[in-house]
């Protein structure tokens, strides 16, 4: 680990005119030392020449990794083994960092040892209902933990938060998922019950943009509900092992979320996934709320007609409801 040097991961698929972009925006940053790792995630077209021609060109400051293609997660984990920074920024190569950003987030760490991450305010562009002085998530609030409120969403970009490598490393290596591994990650990072250092300006861009996002169609495509399943799972254990009960909103919020899923599951045709969410709604739930009788209805309803029918049943009936 070098003292004081910032690393930024930087994995991409296909994208050559937004690596370039966020390859400069890390560039411009006011902050000295930093290092930027590109990780090519196997891919087709003109991405791997781009990579070598920023990393030729900011030879001190860029270095490339090539490798096929293993999905975000393991690409980021590759950045994160070669990362020799005491502080590990994660970037998304459709993204942009601000120019301040790790002067000020650095500057906030060394300020409040006790805080291990630092995050400032993001804003979404190129989507017409989203302002851009308005933060995007809830970037715009002082949250002083990571958990209990990560347990009802994400609610900042990849781009936001700038990590100490001493709360990265503990967490160990980002899983082999596809879809919500950034999800699963940080909870991992909030189970070591993290401090929170807060910047009150904006530090990042998350973009809109017309290419592919892997976060499309996480409630009916199979494949990626398999994914989301196996994180949620994962979630839920972080959670537990942070000590988060069956009381706190939170996992209300997270039980109901479980159940949700467990019924797209259903409807996507993934029985086994459908039933191992449901049981982990009700675990979540605890003793008394997962006895109650929605669940009771649920579950005796399912072992008559199966859960891959009755999830399809849900869903449409979800469907009329909501279009009412």
């Amino acid at each position: 680990m070098i003292e004081g040097l910032v690393s930024t991961i930087i994995p991409v698929h296909n994208r050559v005119g937004m690596l370039s972009e966020a390859v400069g925006s890390v560039l411009a940053q006011t902050y000295r030392p930093i290092e930027i790792i590109i990780v090519d995630d196997g891919s087709t077209d003109d991405t791997p020449v781009v990579a070598d021609v920023l990393a030729a060109t900011n030879a001190e400051q860029v270095r490339v990794i090539h490798q096929s293609n293993t999905g975000p997660g393991l690409a980021r984990e590759a950045g994160r083994q070669a990362a020799r920074g005491e502080f590990i920024q994660y970037l998304d190569s459709d993204d942009l960092l601000l120019p301040q950003k790790f002067q000020k987030q650095v500057a906030g760490l060394r300020a409040h040892p006790e805080c291990g991450v630092s995050y400032g305010k993001t804003r979404f562009v190129g989507r017409a209902d989203q302002e851009e002085r308005v933060a995007w998530k809830r970037t715009g609030e002082e949250i002083l933990t990571m958990f209990p409120s990560f347990l009802e969403s994400r609610w900042w970009g990849t781009s936001t938060p700038l990590y100490r490598r001493e709360v990265t490393d503990p967490a160990g290596p980002w899983k082999n998922l596809s879809s919500e591994e950034d999800w699963e990650y940080d909870c991992r990072i909030a189970a070591q019950d993290v401090r929170l250092h807060y910047v009150e300006d904006f530090v990042s861009e998350e973009r809109e943009h017309g290419g592919a996002r892997l976060s499309a169609g996480g409630s009916k495509d199979p494949s990626k509900l398999k994914e989301r399943a196996r994180a949620h799972a994962l979630i839920l254990s972080h959670a537990q092992s942070a000590g988060i009960g069956e009381d706190a909103p939170e996992m209300k919020h997270f039980a109901r979320e479980l159940f949700m899923l467990s019924r797209q599951c259903g409807a996507a045709g993934l029985g086994e996934e459908s039933r191992a969410l449901f049981d982990l709604a009700r675990k979540a739930s605890g003793v008394t709320r997962g006895n109650g009788w929605d669940f009771k209805l649920y579950g005796f309803l399912a072992g008559i007609a199966g859960w891959t029918r009755l999830g399809k049943m849900s869903c449409y009936s979800d469907t009329i409801r909501n279009d009412r």
